[in-house]
């Protein structure tokens, strides 16, 4: 139970898949802009990841390793994803309309969103069961979620500042996710 745990953990806060991994960037920058577009662009990376990893363990554990078919890990996972995305994106479509607008670009990006995929195949590579590998792409997606809401949060208040011009707009955004990393690597300390 503690090795769950720990999984769950790590995967939100010690390897923040965006703060620590650098995975996922240009949605987490484009998106982090509004709160509302960014809880929700959380909500459908929470599902899409902890789906997607848990369809890929299956597939991987029972149909591509007994048939030693290793080599197309990564060319099933990203059809696992792009599925999971196209469901995400027609649900939107059709219950919220304003927020399927707001993510605009970046919900389709989902699908390239290069964390979707490193989870994963960081998941088989570790050797994750079934239920290690649901935990650790629910841990990165919680994790992406708190990091791209935090950043939202703060840039709203930025937006509210009297900044000099040179750190007007992208460098100021690029300041605050780099002071995010460096306090998210405070959390590599923990342990049970």
């Amino acid at each position: 139970m503690t090795n769950l745990i720990l999984i769950l953990i790590t995967g939100a806060l010690i390897n923040n898949v965006v703060l620590n991994q650098f995975l996922g960037i240009c949605s987490f920058l484009g998106v982090s802009k509004q709160m509302k577009a960014s809880a929700s662009l959380g909500g459908a990376v929470i599902f899409v990841i902890t789906i997607a990893s848990a369809v890929a363990s299956l597939l991987y554990d029972y149909v591509l390793k007994p048939l030693n078919l290793d080599y197309m890990k990564t060319i099933v996972f990203i059809l696992i994803i792009a599925a999971l995305v196209q469901i995400v994106e027609m649900f939107l479509k059709k219950t919220s309309p304003g927020l399927y607008k707001a993510l605009g670009i970046y919900l389709p990006l989902i699908t390239t969103n290069c964390a979707v995929l490193g989870v994963a195949l960081t998941n088989v590579q570790d050797g994750y069961n079934f239920i290690e590998s649901v935990l650790s792409g629910f841990g990165t997606a919680v994790g992406y979620t708190i990091a791209i809401v935090l950043l939202a949060g703060i840039r709203s208040r930025i937006n509210e500042e009297d900044l000099p011009r040179p750190l007007r707009g992208a460098p100021i955004v690029l300041i605050a996710a780099a002071l995010m990393s460096i306090a998210f690597t405070g959390f590599s300390g923990l342990s049970f």
